[in-house]
């Protein structure tokens, strides 16, 4: 398995690249932020990209997708934060004054969707309340979980943004806690973790069991 992060940027946001063993094609998960030097990364390791997956909309993690995936390679969304690139007042971009670039190719997908993107099964689940489409996405077969901006190692993301759901954030969590322990937490800011780790210290995740 091919597995690089790029998190050189003002919010440290983790940009993560992931490829199957024997393929040249890379899913890129959150481009944020300098979207040449991503593409450099992927140069230098032989690969190619396929496809970009948002696991929400914030300027840090989607803002220069588009010129990223340029006119070839499309850009996965979930509707309820897809609404940021065509409408941004009604999505509410609390904090986040600058608009995001154009995407020409945006798909959407919803929970439970299994999209096979170069030679690797990504399950989607819609984990909203940090934004009313945030998804983290499973890789059963790596044994690995980008949790976006859902859980941090020791810590959990913010549900205080105008169209932020705390209710909703909870049931996120507890449906987080459904994973098996082993499982590795690639998170949208800082160091990886694994969710038995969060399950046994994260002082946010403790009242969920």
């Amino acid at each position: 398995m091919y597995l690089d992060v790029f998190d050189r940027n003002p919010y440290g946001t983790d940009c993560w690249l992931l490829a199957a063993d024997g393929t040249d094609e890379a899913i890129v998960v959150d481009p944020g932020f300098e979207p040449e030097a991503v593409r450099a990364l992927l140069t230098a390791a032989g690969k190619t990209p396929v496809a970009v997956l948002l696991t929400h909309a914030h300027l840090d993690h989607a803002g220069t997708a588009g010129p990223f995936a340029g006119d070839d390679v499309p850009v996965f969304c979930h509707p309820a934060d897809a609404v940021a690139f065509t409408d941004p007042v009604a999505w509410r971009r609390d904090g986040f004054p600058n608009p995001l670039e154009p995407v020409k190719d945006l798909r959407s997908f919803e929970d439970g969707d299994v999209l096979r993107l170069g030679g690797v099964d990504v399950e989607v689940w819609h984990t909203p309340g940090h934004t009313p489409g945030h998804c983290i996405f499973r890789v059963d077969g790596e044994l690995l979980v980008f949790s976006g901006d859902l859980v941090f190692a020791g810590s959990i993301g913010r549900s205080d943004f105008a169209n932020s759901d705390p209710a909703a954030m909870r049931r996120s969590l507890v449906r987080f806690l459904t994973l098996p322990d082993d499982l590795r937490v690639l998170p949208g800011h800082g160091p990886e973790t694994t969710v038995g780790r969060e399950r046994a210290t994260n002082p946010y995740l403790r009242e969920f069991g």
